[in-house]
């Protein structure tokens, strides 16, 4: 066999065998959460986009709700404005967050889309968002683009 193939069998096989100890070893990480005194934000996302896009869909869990809120604003650099996408399409951003509940905003049910993107959103970057509610106030916490419009199962 040829040395540098050897050799990078071996640096696979460290690196393989590393990343399984830390795994075991290291504790787990947690998606990006963000705790107000009232509720928490779970994993605020977005496809990726192309270059053309003018919308994206933001999608995010929100649970732990002591006390009954309402999501009332969203913001972001890479948009110019959000309104509300699902069954109440082009409206302000007026969700209820229940107490006792999960919020979940998804593709598939209520969610904000953010409108007039400023540019394409691409797989792995992080964008400062904004989110505004009634009782919890601003929350600043970080939008993941995902990844692309393939939907995956």
């Amino acid at each position: 066999m040829d040395q540098e193939l050897i050799k990078r069998q071996r640096r696979l096989a460290l690196q393989a065998a590393s990343a399984a100890c830390l795994g075991w070893a290291w504790p787990q990480a947690r998606a990006c959460e963000i705790y107000t005194g009232l509720l928490r934000v779970t994993h605020p996302w977005t496809r990726a986009t192309t270059a053309h896009a003018t919308t994206a869909v933001l999608c995010m869990r929100l649970d732990e709700v002591t006390t009954a809120d309402r999501l009332i604003g969203v913001s972001t650099p890479v948009a110019t404005g959000a309104e509300m996408g699902g069954a109440q399409t082009g409206l302000a951003v007026s969700i209820p967050v229940p107490a006792d509940t999960v919020t979940e905003l998804s593709e598939d049910g209520v969610h904000v889309r953010l409108t007039g993107l400023k540019h394409a959103l691409q797989v792995g970057r992080e964008y400062a968002l904004t989110l505004e509610f009634e009782r919890s106030g601003t929350v600043l916490a970080r939008l993941s683009v995902d990844f692309t419009t393939q939907r995956f199962l």
